[in-house]
């Protein structure tokens, strides 16, 4: 593009627009900036692309290895009683599937002993009259328990807040495992005694009780749990069981002696099904990004996407679906993911649906656990999520994998063209600064043109004053006419 001046305003005096000279300049020789800046925006757009992309192959990784792991949710199994209200129950993956029938007889209970009232209150002695010393023993853990001799001083701890407070201090010092408190009603106040475990383990009684007047009720509580699980009888301390069959903890809710509740161990569909899911949501977010890449308009009006034949997006895309199609032989028919009920669409997305025999997902775990989890893994490490998973590792390698290869060359070109970008910006403000120097110097001897011709006229006029139309004779000189 050329410069364009206008020789009338350049000559009036006005001289030159410096500024819009050397911006024209400048102009017509960064065309190739706006080319390098448009490369820049597209490895721009390419990149984050290719990162939105890594990420989700990272978040396919991680489900996919949730269905390879042997400890993860396809392993899990589930407890569920006919009768909440009696029992609950967890179950870990070394569970067995089966059925069990149990029966509450009674829940495990904690030790509990009181005194009668004392009218008086709780900041009264309870020294037998004339005594200044007494002594209780208290038993815990029934029979055969720990016995606590508690020495009764005047003035320190007979009285029941002070011998409660004293109780608890021993108790924690010395791991009674009993808890002591005053409770008082329109009869007086009592010392209430209350183990802190459940079972025979806290029975609670006094075996001795010398010089006071307190007087102990009956002990009540302290007893283990008795229930029967398929006919076998079973006591526990607590109300929660554990070890009565293998891999389940019971919870004890109530008691119902007589009635049996039904126990049900197997596979957690929820759990299982919720792992498949998860999968097949992240499958699908690679794959439909990858999808968008492959749609281009026909009349050409909008813009090719971004990494259209892209090679790296290729590899991936092919990778997946080789693993969307992986199979197995035998396996009682559950061979692939088909077969288990989760069917491939047009698009290559996943459904969640049934398989040809009309079965859901859901049922075919209930019906055959053991084929499911055979599919996705095995002890040899050629299950669906086994392979998948390898090839995952592989196409997510932050050195190796292809959409990290890809990335890293983009970040290399922008990174060299913001290089470019910037000695070339460098390079025109330095031609700017000098331009800027030169039609300056231009500029100022333009500005002084009006007042030089002024001077030239000016200079010929006065020569045209020195001579006369008719002529004159100058002495010592040739005659002057008027020839001007």
């Amino acid at each position: 593009m050329g410069v364009s001046l206008n020789p009338s305003t350049i000559l009036s005096g006005q001289g030159l627009d410096v500024s819009t000279v050397v911006q024209q300049i400048i102009s017509s020789q960064s065309g190739q900036l706006s080319v390098w800046q448009g490369q820049q925006t597209t490895l721009a757009t390419q990149e984050g692309l290719l990162e939105g992309m890594e990420n989700n192959l990272t978040s396919l990784q991680t489900a996919v290895a949730a269905l390879a792991d042997p400890a993860g949710a396809l392993t899990a199994q589930a407890a569920n009683s006919s009768n909440t209200a009696v029992l609950t129950a967890t179950a870990q993956s070394t569970a067995i599937n089966g059925t069990h029938q149990i029966v509450v007889n009674s829940l495990a209970t904690t030790g509990t002993l009181y005194t009668d009232p004392i009218a008086a209150g709780a900041g009264t002695s309870f020294l037998a009259s004339g005594q200044t010393s007494g002594d209780i023993k208290l038993q815990v853990g029934g029979t055969g328990g720990t016995t606590h001799d508690i020495a009764i001083t005047q003035g320190s701890n007979d009285t029941l807040d002070t011998l409660a407070s004293y109780i608890n201090a021993q108790s924690t010092a010395n791991n009674w495992g009993v808890t002591a408190s005053v409770v008082s009603d329109t009869t007086g106040s009592r010392l209430a005694l209350f183990s802190q475990n459940s079972g025979s383990a806290g029975a609670l009684s006094v075996t001795a009780n010398t010089n006071t007047t307190l007087n102990f009720d009956t002990p009540v509580g302290g007893t283990n749990a008795s229930l029967t699980i398929d006919g076998v009888p079973f006591s526990s301390s607590s109300n929660t069981v554990t070890g009565a069959i293998q891999g389940v903890t019971l919870s004890l809710a109530s008691q119902l002696p007589g009635t049996s509740v039904q126990l049900t161990v197997g596979p957690d569909t929820n759990q299982i099904t919720g792992a498949i899911n998860n999968f097949i949501s992240a499958y699908n977010n690679v794959v439909s990004t990858i999808n968008t890449q492959y749609v281009v308009d026909p009349t050409g009006s909008v813009p090719a996407p971004p990494l259209l034949g892209d090679p790296s997006l290729s590899a991936v895309q092919s990778s997946m679906l080789n693993d969307a199609a992986y199979a197995i032989s035998g396996n009682n028919g559950y061979v692939n993911l088909a077969s288990l009920g989760i069917n491939m669409n047009d698009d290559g997305t996943l459904t969640l649906g049934s398989n040809a025999q009309g079965q859901t997902f859901a049922q075919v775990v209930a019906s055959d656990p053991a084929a499911v989890l055979n599919f996705f893994q095995n002890a040899s490490g050629t299950g669906f999520a086994n392979s998948f998973n390898t090839d995952l590792n592989n196409l997510t390698d932050p050195t190796s994998g292809p959409l990290n290869v890809d990335l890293a060359q983009d970040q290399a070109e922008g990174q060299d063209l913001t290089t470019t970008i910037n000695n070339f910006q460098t390079q025109l403000t330095n031609e700017q600064t000098a331009l800027t120097q030169q039609y300056d110097s231009v500029n100022a001897s333009l500005q002084q043109y009006p007042l030089l011709l002024q001077e030239i006229t000016e200079t010929l006029g006065s020569l045209g004053a020195g001579t006369s139309s008719s002529g004159s004779t100058v002495p010592g000189g040739p005659t002057l006419t008027s020839g001007l």
